[in-house]
C-alpha cells in the first residue's frame, strides 16, 4: 500500500491536462479545438466538450470550457502556468500596469456583466499574449473563476484587478526559459 497522501485535481485541472494531452495526440482535435472560441464554428468542439460532462445547453458552462480549449490550442500549451489573467495584460506591456493601453484591456475585462461578455473579450486578449510572448497563464485557475463569474462575478473581477495591480514595476514580456 502506498503511504503518499493521494492528490485530488480539480475539474478544471483535470480538463486542462485532458487538451493538453488531446492537442498533443490528435492534430484533428487540436485544429477543431483552435476554432472553439468562434461563434460560428464551436458547435465542432462539442464532441470534446460532451466528453468530458460539460452541459452544453449551458452557455456560462460552456463558453469558460471552450475558450480556455481554444487558447491552448492555439497557444500549443505543454503545461498550465501560474500568472493569472489581470498579470498577463500588465505583462504584455513594457510599463506593465502603468500602461494606459494594458489599463484600458483591464478595465474592458472588468466592465463585463456575462460569462459570455467575458469569453468574447478573452479571445482578442489571447492573441494578444501569445503576440506579447506571455505563455505561462494558469489556465486551470481561469476556467475556475469564468465557472464562478455567473454566480460571483464582483469577487472574480476583484481577483483580476489586484493580480494585475501587485504589478508595480516594468515587467518583462518574455518568461524565463
Amino acid at each position: 500500500m502506498n503511504n503518499e497522501p493521494e492528490t485530488k485535481i480539480s475539474r478544471s485541472q483535470a480538463f486542462v491536462q485532458f487538451i493538453i494531452a488531446l492537442i498533443k495526440q490528435n492534430k484533428g482535435a487540436a485544429a477543431v479545438l483552435r476554432r472553439a472560441d468562434n461563434p460560428a464554428t464551436e458547435y465542432q468542439s462539442w464532441e470534446y466538450l460532451a466528453a468530458f460532462n460539460i452541459d452544453l445547453e449551458k452557455p456560462w458552462e460552456r463558453l469558460p470550457f471552450a475558450i480556455v480549449a481554444a487558447a491552448i490550442a492555439k497557444g500549443k500549451i505543454e503545461s498550465n502556468g501560474s500568472i493569472g489573467i489581470g498579470n498577463a495584460i500588465a505583462r504584455s506591456y513594457e510599463d506593465g500596469n502603468q500602461s494606459d493601453q494594458a489599463k484600458a484591456k483591464l478595465r474592458r475585462l472588468l466592465a463585463c456583466g456575462s460569462v459570455e461578455e467575458v469569453c468574447r473579450i478573452l479571445r482578442p486578449l489571447f492573441s494578444l499574449f501569445e503576440s506579447r510572448g506571455v505563455t505561462l497563464i494558469n489556465y486551470a485557475g481561469l476556467l475556475e473563476q469564468l465557472l464562478k463569474f455567473h454566480w460571483d462575478c464582483q469577487r472574480i473581477k476583484t481577483q483580476w484587478a489586484q493580480e494585475f495591480y501587485r504589478q508595480n514595476q516594468k515587467i518583462e514580456t518574455k518568461e524565463a526559459v
